[in-house]
């Protein structure tokens, strides 16, 4: 069933939000305020899970049509719908399932994953066009699906095991039960979850009863256990008890011999480079499965086991851009992460990244795992997302040059993912004191719908970031309601001034008050550069960013035509302007090999340097003048 044609798009609510119609001041502040852009009434809501979670989530996600984001968050959010998942040729995605076997041995992920963005980004936006192609998508993929639920690339005689280029079925099913699970959430169609049932019926059939998991997947084993996730969030659907079992063999397996040991390795050496082969990707893809099983199980040691890894990845694996890996793996404490190494920061991993993070900022609510996400977003995602929203990179290194390619890999297909997911985690509710919490988890202008004691409640946030720091959030109601609000500090928005509130823990706490049509609050912070100077194997070195951009030098910038030539940085960066194609610049005081006096360069942000293949660097020696 597609929506009525009144429903509020991503592009409709754009245009309402630039439509500025005038200034009002509360508290000394003055702040731009939107026009009338209330969300309908008429969407269709997801379907409901049949199976409550054992730990209940700290902070509930809101349907994606609840949410509109604006800014420049907001902007690389509708590239990625309307320049990539409206474009991509379907066709080979689905070649391999017709014709088996398919060009490649991963090929059968990419059109899981397509639809799994698309979904999303259909139910937030209600855009037709879209909705057409993901039904003719899904309508394609289950045709092929045969007999005995097998939904894959390979020829009958290499199917489920480690057969020279057929080892990645069950990695793909997993993308398809992700991406057909999606669709029904948000879609209701039957046959998508029909599929999903006899796909995983065929897994829970082969597995063990004809051979373990892990001789069925590269790395261990972690490619294939890693269909934990769709696994345990079809039981929540479904309501069938056999997946529950069958999740619950595969985290078994782990401790196979020759298994990947995941849970047990962390808590004995809480390093993930020391885990299996310290693959990032298909890690990170257990971990976020090992979430929803322990959700639904309510083992909080898993979720121990989890944010050990967290922890250690913060540590000792993170880049400052946001993502992990080299050569797609984990690596020794600290390893060269600031030098030129051009095979960084796996776009695939990034995703995951994002999605570990999700699901532990849902679990606890605590804002750390938010302050990653927001890293992740305006850095490393944004940054593997070519300009024209269309191409994607596999890696992101921090220094050199960019490299965006058209080819079908995994990053191209999961770039589109990370993306659609961010709009995701700009609000919240929870309850705090029995009441309900509203949870702002941006700065971004944006706007979300909840239901609050039987009142529709619209929370408008128009901000002036990422140019200036401050902002206000207003509330929209038909009918007073009584309601917290808690806005994200992030710990660069230094001084947040919002009267009345109580800022602890990464969050400003307003306390629960019957809320008003109209009423409206201000808030005020700091926004400015800061120079970070490094430490260990980057010692001698700094990077700067604004906000939680990531800021980079590049070739053909400044005074010198090239980015390696001896720059310094010799102080923090100013702010300068945003160019007609909406890059953000800025200004910087370095000096050269030579020692003369300091030069402004002009820095940009990591995230839109080397767009047209220009050398850049994010880290850069740092001078004493400092």
């Amino acid at each position: 069933m597609r929506r009525s044609d009144t429903t509020l798009t991503r592009r409709r609510f754009f245009k309402g939000l630039c439509a500025l119609t005038g200034y009002w001041v509360l508290n000394g502040t003055a702040a731009a305020t939107i026009g009338a852009s209330r969300f309908p009434h008429g969407f269709r809501a997801p379907v409901a899970y049949r199976i409550a979670p054992k730990i209940a989530d700290a902070l509930h996600e809101l349907d994606p049509a609840r949410i509109a984001i604006g800014g420049w968050l907001g902007a690389r959010i509708e590239l990625n719908a309307t320049h990539r998942l409206s474009h991509v040729d379907l066709e080979p995605l689905l070649a391999g399932y017709r014709n088996k076997p398919g060009e490649h041995p991963w090929i059968g992920e990419h059109i899981g994953k397509w639809i799994h963005a698309a979904s999303l980004t259909w139910a937030r936006t209600g855009d037709d066009a879209l909705r057409r192609k993901l039904d003719a998508a899904v309508d394609a993929l289950i045709a092929t699906q045969e007999a005995d639920g097998y939904l894959g690339t390979y020829v009958p005689e290499k199917r489920f095991g480690l057969f020279e280029g057929a080892d990645w079925d069950v990695w793909s099913t997993k993308y398809s039960l992700i991406g057909l699970l999606t669709y029904y959430r948000h879609t209701g169609t039957q046959r998508a979850l029909q599929a999903s049932c006899r796909a995983a019926d065929l897994l829970i059939d082969t597995f063990p009863s004809k051979r373990s998991i892990l001789q069925a997947g590269t790395h261990q084993g972690m490619a294939a256990t890693s269909v934990l996730e769709p696994v345990v969030l079809l039981h929540r659907l479904s309501g069938e008890p056999r997946y529950l079992a069958f999740a619950a063999y595969i985290v078994e397996a782990w401790q196979e011999t020759g298994g990947p040991d995941i849970v047990d390795s962390l808590f004995e050496k809480r390093k993930v480079h020391q885990v299996a082969n310290g693959k990032a990707y298909e890690m990170l893809s257990n971990l976020v499965g090992l979430c929803e099983f322990a959700r639904v199980t309510g083992d909080r040691r898993l979720i121990d086991a989890v944010l050990i890894a967290w922890q250690d990845i913060v540590d000792t694996q993170l880049y400052v851009s946001g993502t992990t890996s080299h050569r797609e793996h984990f690596q020794p404490d600290a390893h060269m992460r600031q030098e030129d190494m051009p095979n960084i920061g796996e776009t695939c991993v990034t995703t995951t990244w994002i999605q570990l993070n999700q699901s532990l900022l849902a679990l606890t609510g605590e804002a750390r795992f938010a302050a990653e996400l927001e890293r992740s977003y305006y850095n490393a995602l944004s940054a593997a997302q070519h300009p024209n929203g269309e191409d994607w990179t596999y890696f992101t290194p921090l220094n050199g040059v960019r490299t965006y390619d058209s080819h079908i890999t995994c990053c191209h297909s999961s770039g589109p993912r990370g993306m659609a997911l961010s709009a995701m985690s700009a609000y919240y509710i929870g309850a705090a004191d029995s009441s309900p919490v509203v949870f702002v988890n941006t700065l971004e202008s944006s706007s979300a719908r909840f239901d609050i004691a039987e009142n529709t409640i619209e929370v408008e946030m128009t901000s002036a970031f990422p140019h200036q720091g401050h902002g206000a959030i207003r509330i929209r109601t038909d009918a007073p309601a009584k309601f917290a609000i808690a806005l994200r500090v992030p710990v660069w928005a230094a001084g947040m001034k919002l009267r009345g509130a109580d800022i602890r823990d990464g969050w400003a706490h307003l306390s629960a008050r019957l809320w008003h049509d109209g009423d409206a609050i201000a808030f005020e912070y700091d926004l400015q550069s800061a120079l970070v100077q490094g430490d260990g194997e980057s010692a001698g070195r700094a990077y700067q960013y604004w906000g939680p951009f990531v800021l980079a030098y590049e070739s053909g910038t400044g005074a010198t035509s090239s980015p390696t030539a001896g720059l310094r940085y010799a102080g923090p960066a100013t702010k300068v302007s945003k160019t007609a194609d909406a890059v953000l610049r800025f200004s910087a005081d370095v000096i050269d090999a030579s020692g003369l006096p300091a030069f402004e360069a002009t820095l940009t942000t990591f995230a839109d340097a080397g767009n047209h293949s220009e050398a850049y660097r994010i880290w850069l020696p740092i001078s004493n003048r400092t």
